[in-house]
């Protein structure tokens, strides 16, 4: 058996709520991943009566469509959707069968209204926290419209095909056989750079706003929670909800919850704000912020937000590390995200830039998939925590450099090696890698902001005790402010702490 009996109780829960009759369409050979492939769709046959299962030739071998009874539906799994990918499998059996997507209804809209024809393909690996949630996306997208299909690619079982297209990073989506996007995208960010999202039009009759929070990552979401329980007008614009918690795998520090993963605290904070009126503008950048009778938010759509208070809560981004070769070679060797990329990198050698917890937790967890690590740490000594150092230096694949400064990373199409200058010597060292990961720390989303705002030097906003900013009425919270320690939990505190000192402000002013 495929599935562990947990597993197959749950399951078969789910599949209760079919509503139609569907049929898997499964393209296999002799090879280990057709058997496995075969093994799980004849499980899921033998759980319910709506599904049935045909023999076909398709595309690509192995793979099995997820169509309805009389109607191709175009979505195609390529591999064994399991690990992560197995909610996404479950969706889609769902959803085909007549189950309508969680989605508002103006996105279901905007996607049947795609005219043209659409054939995305995702390329994922199963380890990947990020790559349901497009597959996910484009699936929903495939089943609302017939113009549109997709076709999920497990990169491990089709290696000559990611090797061919040179892809180094997951997920990788292609459209029409030309790349697309990589990286995690939502459902509306899919639609906007398809031309399909808001534009400035539906936002001017917006009424005023008591308080606006710009951004929607632990931070965000914790303000604008904190507002709208005080019964006043607010609102919430984010670039992307969750912010870079949608990049975090294991979350263990979050108190009162012993593990957890990053898209689910972020579906559990989407969730939250959406029990309480707040009016959100999900995929909307800001550009500009001025304070005039009102402080006006202005879009990079063009549309101008008004609101008597402003919570900054923009979060940080993964700092870069700044030399040649590492925006040249993004998603060609170079990479952020050890558990979405790492098994794109089986049996090679690879670097880490970073010596402090994130880097030697990934340097510790991609030991395990490549075939050497050699670990790049600016400093004299590793940052990390004693017991990930111990950890480190107990496996027989890692090499560390410490007192070394990156000078550039080198490729001709993709990434072939690193170079580093020894800072106590000044001697140039140069190894051969395929893949450099870049974990040094993060930087403040602030750069939009103007003068008025007093910053560090690194760019965090300077709040006081109550998150007030150096302009009146606008308020700050999270990772983009000049908060001693970066954490998820201290993030939503302070979030909670600029609602509160927003809303004094209001009643004083």
């Amino acid at each position: 058996m495929l599935l562990d009996a947990d597993i197959k109780a749950q399951l078969a829960q789910y599949l209760e709520l079919m509503e139609g009759d569907i049929v898997l369409k499964v393209s296999a050979g002799d090879d280990s991943v057709s058997k496995e492939m075969l093994e799980l769709v004849n499980e899921l046959k033998t759980m319910s009566s709506r599904i049935t299962v045909e023999n076909t030739t398709l595309a690509r071998t192995p793979s099995f469509t997820v169509d309805r009874a009389n109607e191709a539906t175009g979505i195609v799994f390529a591999g064994v959707p399991l690990g992560h990918e197995f909610t996404s499998l479950v969706l889609a059996l769902l959803q085909v069968s007549g189950r309508a997507p969680k989605v508002e209804q103006a996105v279901i809209d905007q996607v049947k209204a795609i005219q043209g024809e659409y054939r995305f393909e995702t390329y994922i690996s199963l380890s990947c926290h990020n790559c349901p949630d497009v597959v996910q996306a484009l699936n929903i997208m495939s089943v609302l419209n017939p113009n549109i299909s997709h076709t999920m690619i497990d990169g491990a079982a089709f290696k000559e095909e990611v090797e061919s297209k040179d892809i180094m990073a997951v997920p990788t989506v292609y459209l029409n056989g030309e790349p697309f996007g990589s990286g995690r995208m939502t459902l509306e960010e899919i639609l906007g750079k398809l031309g399909g999202g808001p534009d400035a039009a539906e936002f001017e009759n917006k009424e005023p706003f008591d308080v606006l929070v710009v951004g929607g990552g632990p931070a965000g979401a914790s303000a604008a929670v904190y507002a709208a329980r005080k019964g006043i007008r607010t609102g919430l614009v984010a670039e992307r909800f969750g912010g870079q918690v949608n990049d975090t795998l294991s979350i263990e520090n979050i108190i009162g919850t012993t593990h957890t993963e990053g898209p689910r605290v972020v579906a559990g904070l989407e969730e939250h704000v959406k029990d309480y009126p707040v009016d959100i503008m999900n995929t909307q950048r800001a550009t500009r912020l001025e304070k005039k009778d009102l402080i006006e938010v202005e879009l990079e759509n063009g549309a101008v937000l008004k609101s008597k208070t402003v919570i900054l809560s923009t979060g940080a981004r993964w700092r870069n590390v700044g030399v040649p070769g590492e925006a040249e070679f993004k998603n060609k060797g170079v990479a952020y995200c050890p558990h979405c990329d790492g098994p794109l990198f089986a049996g090679k050698d690879v670097a880490v830039i970073g010596g402090g917890n994130s880097g030697i937790e990934a340097a510790i967890d991609l030991a395990g998939i490549v075939k050497s690590v050699t670990v790049i740490e600016f400093n004299a000594e590793l940052k990390a925590d004693e017991v990930l150092q111990k950890r480190l230096f107990s496996l027989p694949n890692v090499t560390v450099v410490t007192n070394a400064q990156t000078k550039e990373i080198t490729g001709t199409d993709k990434v072939n090696g690193l170079t580093y200058v020894e800072r106590e010597s000044g001697e140039e060292r140069h190894i051969d890698v395929q893949g450099v990961f870049i974990l040094i720390g993060l930087v403040p989303n602030t750069e939009w902001l103007g003068e008025e705002f007093e910053r560090t030097r690194f760019g965090e906003i300077v709040v006081d005790r109550h998150g007030a900013t150096s302009v009146p009425g606008v308020f700050a919270a999270g990772d983009c402010t000049d908060s001693a320690y970066k954490q998820i939990i201290i993030s939503m505190g302070s979030g909670a702490t600029a609602a509160l000192g927003a809303f004094d402000y209001l009643i004083r002013n």
